[in-house]
C-alpha cells in the first residue's frame, strides 16, 4: 500500500534520512520508533509533501504524483489540529470542504468520523470544551474526513491519562480493522508492543530493525530476563559470565538475560554464596529489544 524506497535527506552536510526503505499493508498498524533525532518527522514531512527528499521514492497504492498522495493520507499530528470556537461538526464540515467534498458528502463524513472515534454525541459541543483524550479523537476525526487509505498518527497518546489512551488505542484498531492503514510513530513502547503488527526501529536516519514481536526477538536472545538487586555486583556479573548469562544494564538495573525460563529457586542456586537483595523476572519486551537494537545495532 505505502512503499517508502531508499529515501534520503538533508540538510546542509547533517544526513538526517539514509536510504531509508519501508512498506505498509492495507489494514496494517506499523509502528516507526527511534529516539529523539532519528529522523521520524522529516519521514513523515516528506510523505506529507511538506518537504522533499533528495533521492528515493514513495508511493501509495502505485501513486506517485504529489497531489494525488495528498488526497490518500490523513495526518494527526502531534498538536491538535482544529478551530477551537467551532463544534466538532463544524470543523470536520471545514476541513472536508478544504479536501473538496461535496456537501452532501461532507456533512456525512462528518457524522460517520465522529461516530467511528466515539464522539458521535459531541457533534455540537465546542472543541476547546472537550477532555484532552477527545480533542486527540477529534483530532484523529479530521484526518479521516476525507476518507484516505492511509493515516499517520504522531505520539497520539503523548500526554494523556490511561483511560483515554485505551480510547485512542480503540479508535486505532477500529482502523485497522476497516484496512485503513496506520503508521503511528510513539515513545511509549507499550503502546508499540500492543498495537503495531510491525515494527521498524530507526536511528539516525537508517532503519535498524523491522518485523513483528516474534521476529525482533532475535535481538534479545534469551527467554527470560533476570534482574537481580545485589550489594556485590561485581561477583554477580563474574557469575553470570560464568554461566553463560549476558547481562545488561536498563538505567540503574542489573539484568541477566536467561538462556531458558528457570524457577526464581534455580536462578537463586545460580547465584549462591553472593548476597542477593531480591530478584526480578520478567519475559522479553519491546523496550529490551529496542534499547538492544539502538544502543548496539545488530543482533548477535
Amino acid at each position: 500500500m505505502l512503499e517508502v524506497s531508499k529515501v534520503c535527506k538533508s540538510y546542509g552536510k547533517k544526513q538526517v534520512l539514509q536510504d531509508l526503505s519501508f512498506a505498509i499493508q492495507s489494514g496494517e498498524v506499523y509502528g516507526l520508533l527511534g529516539p529523539n533525532g532519528a529522523g521520524k518527522t522529516t519521514t513523515i514531512s516528506i510523505l506529507c509533501g511538506l518537504i522533499k527528499a533528495d533521492r528515493g521514492t514513495i508511493t501509495i497504492n502505485g501513486q506517485s504524483s504529489l497531489n494525488l498522495m495528498r488526497s490518500l493520507i490523513g495526518v494527526a499530528p502531534q498538536e491538535n489540529i482544529f478551530y477551537k470556537s467551532l463544534t466538532c461538526l463544524e470543523n470536520l464540515k471545514f476541513f472536508g470542504q478544504l479536501y473538496g467534498l461535496s456537501n452532501e458528502l461532507c456533512r456525512k463524513q462528518a457524522n460517520y468520523c465522529l461516530e467511528l472515534v466515539g464522539l458521535g454525541d459531541r457533534a455540537n459541543s465546542i472543541a476547546e470544551n472537550l477532555s484532552g483524550g477527545m480533542q486527540r479523537r477529534l483530532s484523529m476525526a479530521i484526518a479521516l474526513v476525507h476518507n484516505p487509505q492511509l493515516v499517520v498518527l504522531d505520539e497520539p497518546t503523548t500526554g494523556l491519562d490511561i483511560e483515554a489512551r485505551y480510547e485512542i488505542w480503540e479508535v486505532i484498531r477500529n482502523l485497522s480493522s476497516q484496512d485503513t492503514a496506520v503508521l503511528l510513530t510513539t515513545h511509549l513502547l507499550d503502546e508499540a508492543e500492543r498495537l503495531c503488527q510491525r515494527i521498524g526501529i530507526i536511528k539516525h536516519g537508517r532503519l535498524l530493525a523491522e518485523g513483528n514481536l516474534e521476529e525482533l526477538r532475535k535481538y534479545v536472545p534469551a527467554q527470560e530476563i533476570a534482574f537481580v538487586s545485589t550489594p556485590t555486583e561485581d561477583l554477580a556479573i563474574q557469575r553470570g559470565i560464568e554461566l553463560g548469562f549476558e547481562y545488561r544494564r536498563y538505567g540503574s538495573d542489573l539484568a541477566f538475560w536467561l538462556p531458558k525460563a528457570m524457577e526464581l529457586k534455580e536462578i537463586l542456586d545460580c547465584f549462591n554464596g553472593i548476597a542477593i537483595n531480591s530478584i526480578m523476572r520478567q519475559p522479553v519486551r519491546l523496550e529490551n529489544i529496542y534499547v538492544e537494537v539502538t544502543q548496539n545495532g545488530s543482533p548477535k
